[in-house]
């Protein structure tokens, strides 16, 4: 059932019933909240991929909704409450901005299941979810690293909160541990979708000599881009190589079906309990789409050499030594960055030639 924000809106009148009443024998009701429009590649459509696989996995012991192109304001409030009185009993609501509204409808409906994506506030009746995309961005930059000819690769910046500063972070951190005079430029565009935004955010960072894009938004415009330009560039959430099929050398890939068939399961067997999930390429949340033959086999061999370590836990991305951009020593030598440090980080590394929005 594909609805946009305003039909949904229209369409659903206030319901002040508990999911609890459903009788045993009817399905279990799951509602999706997503705050782009679903499209075919990018972060709602990975979870919308994610929504399919628990209707394949479990069939008619099942009913899900979503609604798309939900506003990050007090609107999606109305949806989530709306979705409760259409009877459901779980509800995953995607983006950081949902967090503050999905609290507050949980703690007014303490026996309905929700799960919120990517932020770090939780309540008895809701826990969160995020991926570890940061393994997947240290790899691509070991990529971008070897690939590199002008020592400067691009990234368009979405919004400035610790997920997206996280894969910066790896993703320069990967270019600089195989190339030490690599640069990463940030443009930020204030958005995860406009894709005027980011094509003229992708325009601008080519002309200050980037020659390997990449992103923290959902469109495909910096992929578009670099195939018009000749250039590289990388997919983010998922593959993107249709758009640019000699541009793309990869992409950083997310499976939210993973996690949505785990946490349905549970629901279906009177185990669901609100926890704090943080999964990736170790549990098959974090993939990277296949790479371009334009990769030298060394590169290649090297890349699955590091992915094989971040999956045994030989290695971690975010281990010291490790400096800001502004030349402050936060990671010592030998040490790893707490996880509590790793879901707060609010700095740039060195080698990133941009400073952190005020």
């Amino acid at each position: 059932m594909r609805r946009t924000f305003l039909s949904f809106l229209a369409a659903s009148a206030f319901v002040c019933a508990s999911a609890s009443s459903l009788a045993a024998n009817e399905p279990l009701k799951i509602g999706f909240v997503y705050s782009n429009p679903i499209g075919d590649v990018g972060w709602t459509y990975q979870h919308e991929l994610g929504r399919r696989l628990v209707e394949k996995t479990f069939g008619d012991k099942v009913k899900t909704v979503f609604v798309e192109n939900v506003p990050e304001t007090a609107d999606a409030d109305r949806v989530i409450r709306q979705l409760v009185g259409g009877g459901n009993a779980m509800v995953f609501t995607t983006s950081f901005g949902f967090m503050e509204p999905t609290l507050k409808v949980a703690k007014q409906f303490p026996k309905v299941s929700f799960d919120h994506a990517t932020g770090y506030k939780t309540a008895k009746n809701m826990g969160i979810y995020q991926s570890r995309f940061y393994e997947g961005a240290y790899l691509l930059g070991v990529i971008a690293g070897k690939m590199t000819k002008t020592n400067t690769l691009g990234f368009i910046g979405s919004i400035p909160i610790p997920e997206v500063l996280r894969n910066i972070n790896a993703y320069t951190l990967g270019a600089r541990s195989v190339n030490p005079k690599a640069t990463v430029k940030v443009i930020w565009v204030n958005s995860w979708y406009d894709p005027g935004k980011e094509r003229q955010a992708a325009e601008a960072l080519v002309a200050q000599g980037s020659d390997i894009l990449y992103q923290g938004t959902d469109s495909p415009a910096a992929i578009q881009v670099a195939q018009e330009r000749g250039l590289f560039a990388f997919g983010q959430d998922s593959d993107m190589s249709k758009y640019g099929p000699k541009a793309q050398l990869s992409a950083n890939t997310v499976n939210w079906g993973v996690y949505y068939v785990a946490k349905v399961r549970e629901q279906l067997e009177g185990k669901w309990k609100p926890e704090d999930t943080k999964w990736g390429m170790k549990e098959g949340m974090i993939e990277l789409a296949p790479l371009n033959p334009a990769i030298p086999a060394d590169v290649v061999k090297l890349v699955e050499e590091k992915k094989a370590a971040i999956v045994s836990g030989q290695f971690q991305p975010f281990t010291g030594p490790i400096k800001t951009n502004e030349g402050k020593l936060v990671v010592a030598a030998g040490k790893t960055l707490s996880e509590e440090e790793l879901w707060t980080l609010k700095w740039f590394v060195d080698g990133v030639a941009s400073k952190l929005p005020q």
